[in-house]
Formats: C-alpha cells, sequence, structure tokens
C-alpha cells in the first residue's frame, strides 16, 4: 500500500506497519474536508488490507496538528444547517474509522495539537508524545464547540476533566495530558520514533486475530455493565477465540516453545 497525495502520505513497510503522514507542515497539519476525505479513504483501506498489522498516524514538521484549517472554517461560515451537518458528519466518520479499525493504531505526537487533532489522539489506541508537546481544546475560543470528538476525549480523559478542558480551553502540556489519560507515554524528541517503533514491532509479533478482537473487547467493557450479557459476551469470545486456527497455532507456539507463524491456516 503506497499512497502519496502530497497532503496525506502512505508507506507501507514490509514488516506490516504502515505510516500515515498527515503533510501539512507549513499549515502546522492543520485539516480540511481534503485531508479528511484522504485519511478516510487511507484508514478504510487499511482495515481491508491483511498485509497491515499496524497503523502508525503522524504528520510532518513541528506540531501534530493545528485542527481544522482556518480557509475550511471560514468556507463552513458560508454553509446552511444543513451543509454544516454533512460535513461534520465526514469529520465523524473519520473519528469513527480510526476507534474502529481493527488495526491497532498508534498516535506519533510532537509540538502543538489542538482542537479536532485532539480527537484524533483520542481515537487511537495507543498515543505517544514528545515531552513539549502541548494540547488545547481550543473550540469556544471562536465560538464552537469539541462537539465531534467529544465522545472520543471523553473517554480518553474522563467525563469531570472534559467538563473543565471543554469550556475553558486551557492549554495543559504532556505531562497533564500523561496524568489526563490523553497519552500511554511521554519521551524526549530523540526517543520518539524509537519508543513509537518499539510498541509497533510488538504488536506485530502479536496474534493479528487476537489483537482485532482485544481492541473490539476493551472497547465493549468499557461501554457496558459487568451483567449475564457481558460475561456471555466473554466467554463466547475466548471460546470462540481458542479453537479459531490463530489460537490452535497460538498454544501449540507455546506449548511448543517456538515461534508462532500466523500466517498458518
Amino acid at each position: 500500500m503506497e499512497k502519496s497525495d502530497t497532503e496525506v502520505v502512505c508507506h507501507l513497510e514490509s514488516s506490516g506497519i504502515l505510516r500515515i503522514c498527515i503533510n501539512r507542515p507549513t499549515l502546522h497539519n492543520a485539516f480540511n474536508d481534503h485531508v479528511i476525505g484522504l485519511l478516510i479513504a487511507a484508514f478504510d483501506t487499511a482495515a481491508s488490507d491483511e498485509q497491515v498489522r499496524v497503523v502508525i498516524l503522524q504528520s510532518e514538521g513541528k506540531n501534530f496538528s493545528a485542527g481544522a484549517d482556518l480557509n475550511w472554517m471560514k468556507s463552513m461560515a458560508q454553509l446552511n444547517l444543513e451543509e454544516n451537518r454533512q460535513d461534520a458528519a465526514e469529520l465523524a466518520r473519520l473519528m469513527h474509522v480510526i476507534y474502529s479499525c481493527p488495526k491497532p493504531v498508534i498516535a506519533r505526537v510532537q509540538g502543538a495539537s489542538f482542537g479536532g487533532a485532539l480527537g484524533l489522539i483520542a481515537c487511537s489506541d495507543i498515543a505517544i508524545a514528545t515531552n513539549n508537546a502541548r494540547f488545547c481544546l481550543s473550540e469556544v475560543k471562536i465560538g464552537l464547540v469539541p462537539a465531534v470528538i467529544s465522545p472520543y476525549v471523553s473517554k480518553a480523559i474522563g467525563a469531570r476533566a472534559a467538563q473543565r478542558y471543554f469550556i475553558t480551553a486551557e492549554q495543559f502540556n504532556a505531562d497533564k495530558a500523561l496524568q489526563l489519560g490523553l497519552l500511554h507515554e511521554v519521551v524526549n524528541g530523540e526517543s520518539l520514533d524509537e519508543t513509537v517503533n518499539t510498541i509497533a514491532e510488538t504488536l506485530v509479533a502479536n496474534g493479528p486475530q487476537a489483537v482485532a478482537a482485544a481492541k473490539t473487547l476493551a472497547h465493549y467493557v468499557s461501554d457496558n455493565a459487568i451483567n449475564d450479557k457481558t460475561i456471555a459476551y466473554t466467554t463466547d469470545l475466548i471460546a470462540k477465540i481458542r479453537v479459531s486456527s490463530e489460537g490452535q497455532e497460538g498454544l501449540s507456539a507455546f506449548l511448543e516453545k517456538r515461534k508462532a507463524n500466523w500466517n498458518k491456516g
């Protein structure tokens, strides 16, 4: 999978690691409807491509993303209510395809992340940032709200923290983002790629079907109470995984003390 539209560049490595890169550094990697469409297409393709094992969402330059592009925001002011609904629906679709992608998604974060960029981070499974990264849910500063990204950001940082940062638009640093749960790890700039690559390689070594199922499992149990339905879901899931070809290969490899061949069967 090699795709390049200049503004979104995709590169699939032989290991199965796909890098999806927002390439608008002179605009601080702000996104518009065109970039959103390219990202949706890239994640849709990644979801169905068996060669893709892990996705790294990254950007070129000093900043991860400034959120919505200024010219795009200007155009929104000229749209009527229904047109604005359709426009927002595309951003909502992007967030959902990242969140629900069967391949694990790592957000590689540097510099500034403002507005909708926090949605990209919150939708990712793992988020790693540099220690000089800074964040802001900036929408209310210009009379808007972080509506489309709110379910994902609130789930990542918790309802109480979301209540504060949605309405204050305060900036916060990488350490605070780590404390809130938006990030999983903070590293110095020189270690960012090494850290991200190590995690990606760890994911590639795991069973791909198991990783996809585990991602869905994490979403399910966080959204549902511990009840008979959840218990039935989890017991049925592990039973199916155990008898699957991948589960059988993984168990055999473990017992035989060898490396699993995930392409087997």
